[in-house]
């Protein structure tokens, strides 16, 4: 009995990390999708490709990086939501799992694209972890 509590827990944990994952990207998705309809790209960014989205970000003003620090922000914060709501136990550990998740994601992309500091610094430091914990305290995490 004790046994199959723990595969129970373990597998409640697995399936609530893999829906805030997702629901965590569809989120992030979306609102990087409509950014460009919200505040028009500049003149000739091409951002179809890793390699033009990085040449066309040095051409970017600073409208046009508020969608991406949006969209990791509000996806991990949606992501740790959902994640700290569906676990039984552990939910504000959950929720910082999904917000290390997505901070790794964050970490791989301002290695591949770069940018200005100021954007990797609000990116990285603001919107996973502490995305993570208020994710999880708004879902009743302790």
């Amino acid at each position: 009995p004790q046994k199959s509590r723990s595969m129970k827990s373990i597998f409640n944990i697995a399936i609530a990390v893999v829906a805030g994952a997702f629901i965590g990207g569809l989120v992030n998705l979306g609102i990087i999708e409509l950014g460009p309809s919200v505040i028009p790209l500049p003149e000739g960014a091409d951002v179809s490709t890793m390699e033009g989205l990085r040449e066309s970000m040095k051409t970017f003003g600073v409208g046009n990086l508020i969608p991406p620090v949006l969209a990791h922000a509000l996806g991990t914060l949606a992501g740790a939501f959902v994640a700290a709501k569906l676990a039984r136990q552990h939910k504000m550990r959950v929720a910082l799992a999904i917000g290390f998740f997505f901070l790794l994601g964050g970490i791989s992309a301002v290695v591949m694209l770069g940018g200005p500091v100021w954007f990797m610094a609000a990116d990285l430091l603001l919107a996973y972890i502490p995305m993570g914990y208020l994710g999880g305290k708004l879902a009743g995490a302790k």
